[in-house]
């Protein structure tokens, strides 16, 4: 058994896992007949590019006009469902769990060209339809694809993630053929990388990008926008790794061992959309960061991440010293000078290298004190339900 055989035992459904979800959504969509909603199957489900375990279905629910059609629909659901959740957005969809598998229906106009769309998910439709066409035998190499970049912490297009998400990952695996021809060319990237599948681009932006594909159906929008600098560079390196020391490990997920860490903040997030949770989840974990450096406890090591709860880890300086030295201007700047020592005006001052300095004693000396008074502050509590040390 090859090294990607082993692999997709343990992420490709097993056909009773199949099965089972496929007479879920079978069911589910039966309820929505009687409610003579028109409707097509989308995400990695009707793609078959899904993995075991994920068990999450979108249904686009088709509309010839866009006129208030996030209330058709939740006019339709009351019909049929006890229970739903209705998410607000550019367009108000629903989610649905139904037998303990979860549906997002999304209203969209029912079109057969990007220049139709109203809103930028009646294009969705058209990119489950250009993957379907297009897959073929590759369905495998997709999944390879996503348990290589969730394994490396760069799978998912949410602002808190900035990685790859499912559709790119598809257009990659497609336009070069096979997920290791996809992996070998990727080790190749250039910041800056620009991939035309079907050369059509219409794409224009000031905005720099790390990488750029254009969107199959759309030749105006690349479909890698959300993908972060940081996360390009790390793709590109775990590639090369990869191509020269192939193993299983590229794509097991491993746990982050918090007891390397010397400062870990747990965290409750608040209900609602993940992306936008994970966000401001994502700004505490930059502010105390920031705060950190800012005051001297030297971050030298730092990773958040999100399960059930936040969990945001640092390696710093545990201590510091009661007295620390602040410069000021340069002492030829006599007005600024001026107003440095009226600032500062029970304090010991020196010139040092062409520059006044101050010497004073610190509020704060040890980091959990420190931290204790900074998630106190209202731009941290106010994005989470409850943040303790």
């Amino acid at each position: 058994m090859s090294m990607f055989d082993k692999i997709l035992k343990e992420i490709k459904p097993t056909d009773k896992e199949k099965l089972e979800i496929n007479n879920k959504v079978n069911e589910f969509l039966i309820l929505l007949d009687k409610v003579n909603l028109k409707y097509t199957v989308g995400g990695s489900y009707s793609k078959n590019t899904w993995l075991t375990g994920k068990h999450d279905v979108d249904i686009f629910i088709l509309y010839e006009d866009d006129k208030g059609i996030s209330d058709k629909l939740d006019k339709s659901l009351k019909k049929i469902f006890k229970k739903y959740e209705r998410i607000h957005g550019s367009r108000d969809y629903f989610l649905i769990n139904y037998k303990y598998l979860e549906f997002e229906l999304v209203p969209v106009l029912n079109i057969n060209n990007y220049k139709q769309a109203k809103n930028i998910t009646d294009v969705s439709q058209l990119h489950v339809k250009w993957v379907k066409e297009h897959i073929s035998r590759l369905s495998d190499d997709v999944r390879l694809a996503k348990q290589f970049c969730k394994a490396n912490r760069v799978y998912g297009a949410e602002t808190y993630i900035k990685g790859f998400h499912g559709y790119l990952l598809e257009i990659l695996v497609i336009h070069y053929g096979s997920f290791l021809s996809f992996v070998k060319n990727a080790s190749k990237w250039n910041e800056c990388e620009f991939i035309d599948p079907n050369n059509h681009s219409e794409f224009k932006s000031e905005q720099k990008f790390p990488l750029t594909v254009i969107d199959p159906v759309q030749p105006n929008r690349n479909v890698a926008s959300a993908l972060s600098f940081e996360n390009f560079n790390l793709f590109v390196s775990i590639c090369n790794k990869f191509l020269k020391n192939k193993g299983l490990s590229y794509f097991k997920e491993k746990k982050i061992n918090i007891k390397k860490y010397n400062l870990v903040l747990k965290a409750e997030p608040l209900n609602g959309n993940r992306d936008v949770v994970g966000t401001k989840m994502l700004k505490i974990f930059e502010k105390i960061k920031y705060e950190l450096n800012s005051y001297g406890f030297e971050v030298k090591d730092s990773i958040w991440f999100w399960d059930r709860c936040g969990y945001f880890c640092f390696k710093v300086k545990k201590k510091l010293s009661k007295f620390e030295k602040v410069y000021g201007p340069p002492v030829t700047n006599k007005e600024h000078v001026a107003a440095f020592k009226q600032k500062h005006l029970k304090c010991k001052f020196g010139e040092e290298k062409g520059k006044v300095f101050v010497i004073k004693a610190r509020e704060y000396t040890d980091v959990r004190k420190f931290v204790k008074e900074l998630i106190k502050d209202e731009n941290i509590k106010n994005r989470v339900k409850k943040i303790v040390l």
